[in-house]
């Protein structure tokens, strides 16, 4: 999961950023000056740093060059003061893009999105996201509104099964086909059954009216449509 690193002192806005990056399924930690912000960034190494210029005990400018010193992770400095000299230092220093106060939510996440994706680490070809559900592949994770969710090696296998086939009405046959156990057993009727529940009771909110997982009676399942 792509973790992005937010140094900012306004909590208000600290929070209403991890909020909205987590809702994009970001895995988003907030630190709110110098100390926390250089703290933050050697234990969890993120993907990607929002910046604030004007931090309480130091500037932000002064982060940005520490970091350079052992790492080109993207930086997006965050800024009420757009004049020249300080759009130009940023850049200097390392920063990779600049967003002035005030801004909105979504505008900033395209920021990052542009940003993720011309440095490689946004995981297009890798990630599947609807609604509130991102499944990576090649990690084998879940996550639901940015939190993971636990699944067997077959629940997972299944979930893959479904959603890049997303929209697509697959029979039961089709998915068993597919869908083998760990020891290369052929999975029977009652034990997709039992996957697909387990899937639901993980995912759906209503496991009655599913959002994702849906069933074409006398078919088989499609995912989201």
């Amino acid at each position: 999961m792509t973790r992005i690193l937010i140094v900012e002192d306004d909590k208000l806005l600290n929070e209403g950023l991890t909020f909205a990056l987590g809702k994009q399924h970001y895995d988003v930690i907030g630190a709110f000056s110098y100390d926390e912000g250089l703290s933050a960034f050697r234990k969890f190494s993120p993907d990607l740093l929002i910046l604030d210029i004007n931090l309480p005990d130091r500037k932000g400018t002064e982060l940005c060059l520490a970091i350079r010193q052992t790492s080109q992770v993207p930086i997006v400095f965050l800024t009420a003061n757009d004049s020249e000299r300080d759009i130009v230092e940023g850049f200097e220093l390392g920063a990779d893009d600049y967003v002035s106060k005030p801004f909105s939510m979504a505008v900033l996440c395209q920021h990052v999105k542009a940003i993720l994706r011309r440095s490689g680490k946004d995981g297009a070809d890798d990630t599947f996201t609807d609604r509130d559900i991102a499944v990576h592949y090649a990690r084998m994770k879940v996550y639901k509104r940015g939190r993971e969710v636990k699944l067997t090696a077959n629940e997972f296998k299944l979930l893959a099964i479904l959603t890049r086939h997303n929209g697509q009405v697959l029979t039961r046959q089709i998915i068993l086909e597919k869908l083998w156990d760990l020891d290369g057993n052929f999975v029977d009727e009652n034990t997709l059954s039992v996957n697909i529940k387990r899937l639901r009771d993980k995912l759906e909110d209503d496991v009655k009216n599913p959002d994702y997982i849906k069933t074409v009676f006398g078919i088989g399942y499609t995912w989201g449509e």
